[in-house]
């Protein structure tokens, strides 16, 4: 197939699979997805009169399903991917995440590492991210410029830090915080209904590391700065024990994790709020939420947060296990994050069969703690690859709509065309239907057998 040059209207056939909803896959063999004007218009078995004067691609035998999202990816932490599996959070923070990121004052060590960073997404299956940056806005603006040229969808973070964090990464205090924050917003147009953007494909997202780096004079800044500019926020919530009860040192007087962001504006949407324009609903997503607690479960759902669940991560630093299913019965939107580097793989298949492992064990831990209780089994039901698929590809995917830049993940019609077409030939076997393919696929597969990749009708490669 030739790269496509038709304004992002075409025909592609293959065999393909979405997800009709949180439970449900729409399997369809040899069947036909119309992309017009970067959008999805159907999938159709056989293809309507009223298409056949577009071009067709035929991809026989191969699994075409939508690009998946990443919720949740340090960019700068791509660099030493795969080190520091034996430490826990904190001191894997304190020896490997802030002594590398602290590199990035120099910008060109920033350009080069994010290149790689860029390239390395680009050849993979994620087709949006949610990413964090570091304190530094040059090398901030050269990794937007550089994710908007490859043509992937992202919001990306300029990373705040006044307080408990190495003098190379602490901002001065939070005036000079929220001042290299507000020249970050100019330079990059950040205003929601802004129609002078600088990016197409970028956007930014506030992103106050955690509660122990930030003070509290600028954690009122950044949400005074979400309320100006309509922007989403990410933050990290409740992910390790010890971070946990750090955070309520802080905050004594606070009733929980979540409520501290709520306190200062910056967790979701409320009529608290007052936001300045109708339709200012940008939303927040917060990663790991591994401790979260009934009360903050019930604040997420009643306010719209976003959780970013990051299996891999929370496995290799100790966290723990999320209580994915019971953020899910709560009615909290829920995602898949890599959380590059603290995990160490950045594909989202590999996320949602981590996402499936972890959720039996977790059943098994609290079977065995609470001897099978009738609650434990209502909360703790492990997750069905139709779920995990859900969330790694239109339940992240939602984050991106509510953000204002089109529906994703799924090939409904409406969608923005982000697709992935796949050699899964590799796999052997003599015949498997097209779920057991993609089960196959999030366990096994290889990015180097992604033949086609599409971003809002353009194709990647």
């Amino acid at each position: 197939m030739q790269k496509n040059n038709n304004g992002g209207n075409f025909v592609i056939q293959g065999d393909v699979c979405w997800s009709k909803n949180s439970t449900t896959l729409e399997t369809k063999a040899g069947a036909f997805i119309v992309c017009l004007e970067g959008k999805t218009a159907g999938v159709f078995s056989r293809l309507p009169a009223r298409y056949t004067n577009l071009p067709l691609f035929k991809y026989p035998g191969k699994l075409i399903v939508p690009g998946l999202v990443d919720l949740h990816v340090h960019a700068p932490q791509f660099a030493f991917r795969g080190l520091g599996m034996d430490l826990e959070l904190l001191d894997w923070l304190k020896k490997r995440a802030f002594p590398e990121e602290s590199k990035y004052a120099d910008l060109d060590y920033a350009t080069r590492a994010y290149g790689l960073f860029v390239e390395h997404i680009k050849r993979g299956p994620n087709t949006r991210i949610v990413v964090y940056a570091t304190v530094h806005v040059p090398a901030t603006l050269a990794l937007m410029d550089l994710l908007e040229k490859s043509g992937l969808v992202s919001l990306v973070g300029k990373v705040n830090m006044d307080r408990n964090c190495p003098g190379g990464l602490k901002e001065k205090n939070a005036a000079v915080s929220l001042g290299a924050t507000r020249e970050w917003l100019e330079s990059c147009n950040g205003a929601a209904n802004s129609a002078s953007r600088r990016y197409r494909n970028t956007g930014p997202i506030l992103t106050p590391r955690f509660i122990p780096s930030c003070s509290d004079k600028l954690m009122r800044g950044l949400g005074a700065l979400r309320r100006e500019f309509n922007l989403p926020v990410q933050s990290h919530l409740s992910e390790n024990r010890r971070e946990v009860e750090w955070v309520k040192k802080l905050h004594p007087a606070s009733g929980g994790y979540g409520e501290v962001y709520r306190d200062f504006g910056l967790f979701g949407s409320g009529t608290e709020e007052c936001l300045p324009a109708e339709g200012n609903t940008a939303p927040t997503v917060m990663a790991h939420c591994v401790l979260s607690d009934e009360n903050e479960i019930a604040l997420m759902a009643a306010r719209g947060v976003f959780a970013a669940h990051c299996p891999q991560s929370n496995t290799n630093l100790s966290s723990g296990i999320a209580p994915v299913r019971r953020l899910l019965n709560a009615g909290v939107n829920v995602g898949l994050g890599s959380d590059i580097a603290g995990g160490s793989n950045s594909s989202i298949f590999r996320a949602m069969a981590d996402t499936i492992q972890v959720s039996k064990l977790r059943r098994v831990m609290r079977n065995q703690a609470e001897a099978g209780s009738a609650k434990t089994r209502l909360d703790d039901k492990p997750l069905t690859l139709e779920e995990a698929f859900y969330l790694g590809t239109a339940g992240g995917g939602a984050f991106f709509g509510k953000a204002g830049a089109g529906l994703c993940g799924s090939f409904e019609p409406g969608c923005d065309f982000d697709a992935l077409v796949i050699n899964d030939s590799y796999l052997a076997s003599p015949s498997l239907a097209i779920r057991d393919r993609l089960e196959r696929v999030m366990y096994l597969g290889d990015d180097r057998h992604i033949e086609a990749k599409f971003v809002r009708g353009k194709r990647l490669f």
